[in-house]
């Protein structure tokens, strides 16, 4: 198992609410735009934790919007909100910040990433548990 965090931001719209009622969660972009993202989805296993992030640059905070667990080994790709994506149900769905820890991991900004913090990993837990 391991944790990851993914963003829900299409062009400046906010889509985790449509990923939580959906249970899904992945990039929109196509294979052709984004192949290594494509990739990226194609490896989270069964049991993984994926959580809704949103961070700015010069944020002092992580906002989490949802945790969530991938429930079986299937990669949507018919779906019309993402391209490649994983069936997910969401656990926790109320919003809450994580003030971002001193790291050397510049992550934040990525559409998607391993969560490999301890700081973060174990906020991430303790509200999915």
């Amino acid at each position: 198992m391991a944790i990851y965090a993914v963003g829900a931001n299409y062009d400046g719209n906010d889509v985790s609410d449509e990923f939580i009622d959906n249970n899904i969660a992945g990039p929109g972009w196509s294979i052709t735009d984004a192949p290594e993202l494509h990739q990226f989805v194609r490896s989270l296993k069964v049991g993984d934790i994926v959580y809704i992030k949103s961070y700015s640059p010069g944020s002092s905070d992580i906002i989490v919007k949802g945790i969530g667990i991938i429930m079986d080994d299937q990669v949507v790709t018919n779906n019309s909100l993402v391209a490649a994506g994983r069936n997910i149900k969401w656990v926790v769905t109320d919003s809450f910040r994580i003030s971002k820890p001193t790291e050397k991991y510049n992550v934040r900004l990525n559409t998607m990433y391993e969560e490999f913090h301890p700081v973060v990993q174990s906020q991430i837990l303790a509200k999915l548990f």
